[in-house]
């Protein structure tokens, strides 16, 4: 029996105001900035794509809860992020969550490489995209 992958999370604290976080991880242009280029609007339901490295992700916005909590479905294997904010007074706990992750073994289909190394990448990838492209981006404006 293979055992699901864990959840990458990635926890920061901002020296920002939550409103500031909100927008960055919110409006497409600030996201392309630190993330990838997007189509994303925060509206409940809309589809939008991702262009990642292997190609342009669809993807679809499940959750908004201004200014506090985004999720969305990323792809087509099952994985979802959520972007979690706790305001701190002037600054602002960011909380990342890349989850669905099937077992170790499977296949992702764009990659064509078990579940375990695309993770193990998109683990580091995601170290460096919060703490510091989303934290310079946030910081700096």
């Amino acid at each position: 029996m293979t055992e699901k992958l864990d959840n990458i999370v990635k926890v920061i604290k901002l020296n920002a105001p939550i409103e500031k976080v909100w927008e960055s991880v919110t409006d497409a242009e600030k996201i392309a900035t630190w993330l990838m280029p997007n189509d994303f609007k925060p509206i409940d339901g809309h589809q939008f794509t991702i262009q990642s490295p292997f190609g342009p992700s669809p993807c679809k916005v499940e959750q908004v809860n201004a200014p506090h909590f985004v999720r969305f479905a990323w792809d087509t294997d099952g994985w979802f992020v959520t972007f979690e904010l706790k305001e701190l007074g002037e600054q602002t706990e960011f909380t990342l969550t890349h989850g669905g992750w099937k077992e170790a073994s499977h296949i992702i289909p764009k990659a064509n490489i078990p579940a375990e190394a695309v993770r193990k990448t998109m683990d580091g990838g995601w170290t460096m995209i919060v703490t510091q492209k989303l934290k310079e981006t946030v910081e700096s404006q």
